[in-house]
């Protein structure tokens, strides 16, 4: 597979994203820049975490506006595969690309710490290697992951089978003491309607590589591969 990795200013795990698809798994891999008005023919679009555009006025308020952002817009809605990791999904959400926002986290700190997740979802090309209901650990950091929708929008991305990854105890209990951040019923990870389109905050390319701590951020990856 062929994988684009956009780059805005302020973007500062795009290497970490390269480095696990191109080294780990032996895929290639391209950098894309934020003004850059095509895509090059890739299989996926990886919008890394960061601070783009330096966080001002909203988290990715900013970077939906670059150059690229009109081409992965296009991309995504032809069914090309696009995953936003923190920042990333940041990007997404301000690119109604994915419904709802992320907000300030509700103790009004930065985060940046190991968490569990419950998989909640298998529809997606990028978690179908995983069953439902399987505990993962990745990294989050983060201020702005609380993730929030209104009432239909809830109800839908439940019909639909959109969200992916709740926050969870060891034991996968989705309780209120494992939410890190506030988010609406501890939603990690949603992806949109038709499953080509994934955004979540923690960060699997963290955690690709067991001299990292561990390897459950790889299950995204090999399942899309």
């Amino acid at each position: 597979m062929k994988f684009g990795v956009v780059v805005f200013p302020g973007s500062n795990c795009d290497r970490d994203c390269h480095r696990v698809v191109h080294d780990v798994l032996g895929q290639e891999a391209v950098y894309i820049w934020h003004k850059d008005s095509q895509l090059p023919k890739l299989d996926c679009v990886i919008l890394p975490g960061g601070f783009s555009y330096g966080d001002y006025l909203r988290c990715g308020a900013i970077a939906r506006f670059s150059p690229i952002m009109k081409e992965v817009v296009k991309f995504a809605n032809d069914g090309g595969k696009v995953l936003g990791i923190c920042n990333g999904f940041q990007i997404l959400t301000e690119s109604h690309l994915l419904p709802g926002a992320l907000l300030r986290n509700q103790g009004l700190h930065f985060i940046c710490k190991t968490v569990s997740l419950r998989v909640a979802g298998q529809k997606t090309p990028f978690t179908q290697k995983v069953s439902s209901g399987k505990i993962l650990k990745m990294p989050i950091a983060h201020m702005e992951g609380n993730y929030f929708i209104d009432e239909e929008g809830l109800k839908r991305l439940k019909e639909n089978g959109q969200i992916l990854f709740q926050y969870c105890d060891e034991r996968g209990d989705v309780t209120d003491r494992a939410n890190p951040n506030g988010a609406l019923e501890n939603i990690a990870g949603i992806s949109n309607a038709k499953g080509n389109v994934v955004g979540l905050m923690p960060h699997p390319e963290r955690a690709s590589e067991t001299i990292l701590g561990g390897e459950d951020g790889r299950w995204l990856f090999e399942s899309l591969l």
